[in-house]
């Protein structure tokens, strides 16, 4: 499996709207995604978002929604998501 964590920096009260982009959508490969808002900071989130593999992962990262549904975010962030990529390693779930 491969995906992103990214932070994100939101505006202030935008964690509604933010929860709307997006919902519903699901590319070729898409396996899931979290958001986990920091105790420290309400308008600091964290995204964590699962593809079956890299190339389902690109292709999505490379797609027009996916541009479409960035523009949308950016609208509610005060910086660019710092963007972490990677292969996941492994898993530890409960059954």
């Amino acid at each position: 499996m491969y995906g992103t964590i990214a932070k994100l920096n939101t505006k202030q009260g935008a964690l509604e709207e933010l929860s709307k982009i997006g919902n519903g959508r699901r590319p070729a490969g898409y396996v899931g995604s979290y958001v986990f808002k920091s105790d420290n900071d309400p308008d600091e989130l964290w995204l964590v978002a699962i593809f079956e593999d890299k190339a389902t992962y690109m292709a999505n990262a490379n797609s027009p929604e996916q541009d479409k549904e960035f523009r949308s975010l950016m609208r509610f962030l005060k910086t660019e998501p710092d963007w972490h990529d990677g292969e996941i390693a492994f898993e530890n779930k409960a059954d």
